[in-house]
């Protein structure tokens, strides 16, 4: 390595000048979510003092001082971060995702097995690698630091670093690009070969403004630490560099002093007094019961366990109606239950900390849609009790939550709002009222899969009344009914109300939301109807609700068959007003 890894990457990145990519905006000033500053400041003192040249641990070191050392009077610490107080544990998080692509750092160590060199895996708490980040950065200077997503991209580099030809150097590139992650200095070293042979690339700029900004966030890490707050609660908390002489200054001194020096117990008894000292410099506005609960949610991770809780709450229930066992439904009821508390807990807490209600982004309208979605369906399968509808239920909250939780769908992090949406309380009731529809729909879809799966598995229809099958047989059990065929009708009769219900209810919301939608417009931009794409395709929606309602009146054969296929159109068509026009369309609703 070395031995001026990080002066190296300074003079590299300066020497650089690569500027940001420069991203097409259709959307009028104002409308889109504050642009995400995870950087505050530059050019602020590291509060720690300097950090040395050398990384002063190495890797058995560090893993003998993580696990040695005790961040829990620092996590819950507040840090004016973003346009917002939250905890330093939440800073932590989102830094270290912005830098690695990922929630945590992970070490390789290589272990030799039947003569093979192999890299075991191991992980940090992400409060740790950000502290580490920022007190002892030269660790990782050469170290799998900075994340790059863009295939393409990554490979250039590792061609670069690696331009052996051997079966070995192949092996070597191919185990980085399953990484997924580069060392700064492999970014510092090629960064420049790459940026000026794809300059006009689209991707690729993306990509390398993508890379640039992790990189200036790992050297620029201190910037983040306005840990000190300040009487004006309408401007920015203080550097943790600027909080003067006494103790809190003295327990920061102490506390990188004793962590370059693998100090763990230094460490702890720095943190405990920093943890004291912080909040009694201005304890008027200093928050208490908000860290508490966004810590909290931090931990309990709500709606990734009300994903699984869903999950088994879906087997579980599908289980009971197929084997009649009153154990199964009952394990089903709770775990439907569990993740519907876990669900509720997740968004209430999101909207305590956000000070709003948090519908403002893909990520939090998702959550939203799924909870509005699960509350209709738990009370009609009580209403009906019919655990059928229960088994609905999960469905529409494991797929909408694991989507939302594990495919890197936007705004995760709690933000500030939007400049657009804080300007009527008419969008509030809009965005609500337009949710409400959207898990409607989700709810009605998936009842309408079940009642396509009888209809097509039973053989009994209409044009061919031969006798029951065992799905029949079944449905017959479970609904303790001796005639499998009336069993199975009753079941089909249930599931079509159940439908019919919640495709009306979805055709009225959906309007209503459409008309608050334009009343808002008109109140915000001065036109009730601009044919942005988002408006078209959600009135499209509305329109194939339209045809249900008039299948029903009219009295077409087989109403529950038609209608449940509209339930699946009607359902596509709302998955890429929802998801493919803020992909693909660009327009007016860019926060959305």
């Amino acid at each position: 390595m070395n031995s001026h890894p990080i002066r190296l990457l300074l003079a590299c990145l300066l020497l650089l000048g690569l500027a940001p990519a420069l991203l097409a905006q259709s959307a009028p000033a104002g409308n889109s979510h504050p642009q995400t500053r995870m950087l505050a400041e530059t050019g602020l003192p590291n509060p720690f003092g300097e950090p040395p040249l050398k990384a002063t641990l190495d890797l058995q070191g560090k893993l003998r001082f993580a696990a040695e050392v005790d961040l829990r009077p620092l996590r819950d610490l507040a840090v004016y971060h973003n346009g917002r107080v939250k905890v330093l544990d939440s800073l932590a998080r989102e830094t270290i995702g912005e830098i690695l692509g990922r929630k945590d750092y992970q070490d390789l160590i290589p272990e030799q097995r039947n003569g093979e060199t192999l890299f075991r895996k191991v992980g940090y708490d992400p409060l740790f690698t950000f502290l580490d980040m920022i007190i002892d950065p030269s660790y990782y200077a050469d170290r799998p630091l900075v994340g790059v997503n863009f295939l393409p991209l990554r490979k250039q580099f590792l061609e670069l670093e690696f331009p052996g030809k051997t079966a070995n150097d192949e092996d070597i590139r191919e185990t980085w690009k399953r990484l997924g992650r580069l060392t700064p200095l492999m970014v510092s070293r090629h960064i420049r070969t790459i940026s000026d042979s794809n300059r006009l690339d689209g991707a690729y700029a993306k990509g390398l403004n993508d890379l640039h900004e992790s990189v200036n966030l790992y050297l620029g890490a201190p910037g983040t630490l306005l840990l000190v707050p300040v009487a004006d609660t309408t401007k920015p908390w203080s550097h943790l560099s600027q909080a003067g002489s006494g103790p809190v200054a003295d327990a920061v001194a102490a506390l990188g002093k004793a962590w370059r020096a693998g100090d763990a117990a230094g460490v702890n008894a720095a943190a405990a007094t920093l943890a004291q000292g912080l909040p009694a410099i201005q304890p008027e506005v200093y928050p208490t019961v908000r860290r508490s609960l966004e810590l909290a949610y931090n931990r309990a991770k709500p709606f990734e366990w009300g994903a699984w809780l869903y999950a088994g709450a879906l087997v579980s229930l599908l289980l009971a109606f197929g084997t009649h066992r009153a154990w199964l439904k009952w394990t089903g009821l709770v775990l439907l239950l569990g993740g519907v508390a876990f669900h509720a807990f997740g968004f209430g807490v999101r909207c305590y900390v956000a000070e709003r209600f948090a519908i403002q982004n893909q990520f939090e309208s998702m959550t939203g849609v799924s909870l509005f979605a699960a509350i209709v369906g738990l009370a009609l399968a009580a209403r009906k009790r019919q655990w059928l509808f229960g088994a609905a239920t999960a469905a529409v909250g494991f797929m909408v939550l694991i989507t939302a939780t594990q495919t890197g769908i936007p705004g995760q992090s709690i933000n500030r709002e939007a400049a657009i949406l804080n300007t009527s309380v008419l969008l509030k009731y809009h965005v609500t009222t337009v949710l409400f529809s959207y898990g409607l729909i989700s709810l009605g879809f998936i009842v309408s899969l079940f009642y396509l799966a009888m209809w097509y598995t039973s053989n009994r229809t209409p044009d061919a009344p031969e006798g029951p099958t065992a799905l029949s047989a079944v449905t017959a059990s479970a609904l303790s009914v001796n005639d499998p065929a009336a069993a199975r009708d009753r079941l089909l009769l249930d599931l079509d109300k159940a439908q019919t219900t919640l495709m009306q209810l979805a055709f009225w919301t959906l309007g209503v939301g459409i008309l608050l939608g334009a009343w808002w417009a008109d109140h915000s931009w001065g036109r009730w109807w601009a044919f942005d794409p988002k408006e078209l395709w959600a009135l499209l929606t509305w329109i194939v609700y339209l045809v249900v309602v008039h299948v029903r009146v009219a009295g077409v054969k087989r109403r529950g068959l038609v209608t449940a296929w509209l339930s699946a159109l009607g359902f596509c068509v709302m998955l890429f007003c929802y998801f493919g026009v803020n992909l693909l369309l660009p327009g007016l609703h860019a926060y959305a």
